[in-house]
């Protein structure tokens, strides 16, 4: 009888001559879902103002926040602002967590699919551009994150995606080599501004894909 013991059922393991091969992956969007529709309209219905504008400073304003230059309430400050509103402390506070909870789903079948890559030997990373609110969130929910080698959280590390220096800090962090690092996202410019640091990129579009990709990258 063959010993199958911690073997992926699907063959995705480390090829002995790239067994330093790194899979570097974004969250919202690959692992974690993007905002669902009832998620964004709580948002804007807590806010209290018209969708098209809530949109153009929620977006307009993010960056900052996700790098870790303002918090939470901060950012909900410099939105009203933007809106020629004020949101009050209660209302503030009912943003930040109708935010979290917006950006709270998960899928299962990439979650399945990073524990697989673990279990294999994979070296696996994360970088993800997220502010410190729902980077606490996640440590506190999901025991999947410490499978990462390394956890390049935006908010933490000064840099957020596109940002050149964002890539190279999880290649310091990693001690690799660029081209040794598949960067995983499902966002163009992300991945362009990876592949213009050295690394390889895959647009992310469906799990089976991302599949396939990794086993030609192993």
């Amino acid at each position: 009888m063959n010993d199958t013991t911690n073997r992926p059922a699907d063959g995705v393991r480390p090829h002995p001559e790239h067994g330093h091969d790194i899979a570097l992956f974004d969250m919202f969007g690959v692992i974690a879902r993007h905002q669902p529709e009832d998620g964004r309209a709580r948002l804007v219905a807590t806010a209290g103002v018209p969708e098209v504008p809530f949109w153009a400073a929620y977006w307009g304003l993010r960056q900052p926040y996700d790098r870790g230059d303002v918090t939470g309430p901060g950012y909900w400050r410099q939105v009203a602002d933007a809106l020629g509103t004020d949101f009050g402390p209660g209302q503030v506070a009912r943003l930040v967590e109708a935010d979290i909870l917006s950006w709270s789903g998960v899928d299962d079948t990439m979650v399945a699919l990073i524990e697989e890559l673990a279990a294999a030997g994979r070296r696996i990373a994360l970088l993800s551009n997220i502010p410190e609110e729902l980077a606490v969130h996640y440590e506190e929910r999901h025991a999947w994150l410490k499978h990462f080698q390394v956890r390049a959280f935006s908010c933490r590390i000064g840099h957020a995606k596109p940002e050149p220096g964002a890539y190279r800090w999880c290649l310091d962090a990693l001690g690799a080599e660029a081209g040794k690092v598949l960067f995983v996202d499902d966002r163009e410019e992300n991945v362009l501004a990876a592949e213009a640091g050295g690394l390889r990129g895959h647009l992310f579009t469906t799990p089976a894909a991302l599949r396939e990709a990794l086993r030609l990258s192993a």
